[in-house]
């Protein structure tokens, strides 16, 4: 069973993802600075970089934003020149151009930006010059991809490109062709209001946390979402009675006097997977440590000894672990390089079980993963999308006297 909850407070939304009674996804944002990914932007080329293939752009936030190359180049890969154009072919410094906002800026860096325009509505994501049609592969079945791709086909003016989500499934063809006349409608305002703007000058702004909550995870299968904000109750019942009208009695808005966080077992579920160390229902744990270049997780058996033999526990803890190391990424929003350290497994079937239990729990994330497997030295790394900062960033500030190194001086 799945259930969304979202509790608004005057300063930030935050948004949590019951599966089976477990928090699998959880999100945050704050009032004064609402999330950019998604945003379009006139932007003014201030810098063409030949030696990073890479240019940056004004687009009116303090650091400017990274525009790579590819990204600057057609989003069909069959219509790029087999010979990579150098940057100063395609950009120089004056020009000015509508780019959107791939990833946050994280750290020291600007934001990433990307000219392949993608608007993604309930259904599908409608992208204005891409030329090719996308299923999603979360849509298993090769009847319904194929109805999905016809009706795509039918539907796309030459030279847009269509990726039909994972909520298009089953759906008729009256819906798909209404979201895409919308989001056709949005576009062109965009192209209208980018020919009157200057630079830099913001275009277009996504969904808040709510609305992209719900479009992107209320679905057919959520049992309920549950709103503490009368604001956001009235926002969300507008969207679905205008997208998904069946799923509107499926809202209901919190007024309960006890915190909706805690009354769900929310807060208790938060505090747990953001501890360094996270215990296993076996007795095994996890010791998560997380850099600004990758995070890397151990797992050690701890209480649990087993019964059988020394393999058959260590494969137990293993087993176990990759299916919380999937839900934690998740949950954490972790994104770029992971390394996991398992323990040693003797037999190969074993090895081959625990990543197939890590991609299995995995194709449950919105996220892109991809396993890339064992290193000569035992170790499993895989990859996360990096798109937004992690979540444990709002939480959570180093400390100004260890700098965030966690020990103690004693001397």
């Amino acid at each position: 069973m799945k259930q969304l909850f979202v509790h608004c407070t005057r300063n930030a939304t935050y948004s949590a993802l019951l599966e089976d009674g477990r928090l699998t996804e959880f999100g945050v944002e704050r009032s004064e600075g609402t999330s950019i990914v998604g945003n379009l932007y006139k932007g003014l080329v201030v810098n063409v970089l030949p030696g990073m293939q890479a240019a940056f752009v004004d687009i009116g936030l303090p650091k400017n934003a990274f525009l790579y190359v590819d990204d600057a180049l057609h989003p069909h890969l069959d219509k790029q020149p087999k010979d990579k154009p150098s940057i100063t072919e395609l950009l120089k410094p004056g020009d000015e151009l509508i780019v959107q906002v791939m990833k946050e800026p994280l750290g020291g860096k600007g934001a990433r930006v990307t000219t392949h325009y993608s608007l993604p509505g309930r259904w599908l994501v409608y992208m204005p010059g891409a030329d090719y049609i996308g299923v999603s592969k979360k849509i298993e079945h090769d009847h319904e991809r194929t109805r999905l791709k016809t009706l795509a086909e039918q539907l796309r003016k030459p030279g847009e490109g269509v990726i039909l989500r994972t909520n298009a499934e089953g759906e008729s063809a009256d819906a798909l062709a209404e979201d895409l006349k919308a989001l056709r409608g949005v576009w062109a305002d965009i192209v209208a209001r980018g020919r009157r703007a200057g630079a830099p000058e913001e275009l277009h702004r996504d969904f808040g946390l709510v609305q992209r909550m719900v479009r992107d995870v209320f679905t057919p299968d959520t049992e309920e979402l549950v709103i503490d904000d009368e604001t956001a109750y009235r926002e969300a019942s507008a969207y679905l009675r205008q997208t998904a009208p069946a799923l509107e009695s499926r809202i209901r808005l919190y007024r309960e006097a006890e915190p909706l966080f805690d009354k769900f077992g929310i807060n208790e579920q938060l505090d747990i997977a953001f501890q360094p160390r996270i215990w296993l229902k076996s007795g095994g744990y996890l010791v998560w440590d997380q850099t600004e270049a990758l995070t890397v997780i151990d797992v050690n058996t701890g209480k649990y000894t087993g019964t059988v033999d020394l393999e058959e526990t260590v494969f137990r803890t293993n087993l176990e672990a990759a299916g919380e190391i999937a839900r934690l990424l998740r949950l954490r929003d972790v994104g770029g390089i992971v390394i996991i350290d398992f323990i040693d497994m003797e037999k190969e079937e074993h090895r081959q079980q625990v990543v197939g239990q890590l991609e299995q729990t995995m194709k449950r994330d919105r996220t892109k993963c991809q396993v890339l497997g064992w290193t000569r030295l035992g170790l499993l790394e895989l990859t996360r999308k990096k798109v937004r900062a992690n979540v444990e960033n709002y939480f959570y500030e180093t400390c100004a006297a260890c700098k965030g190194r966690g020990k103690i001086y004693i001397r």
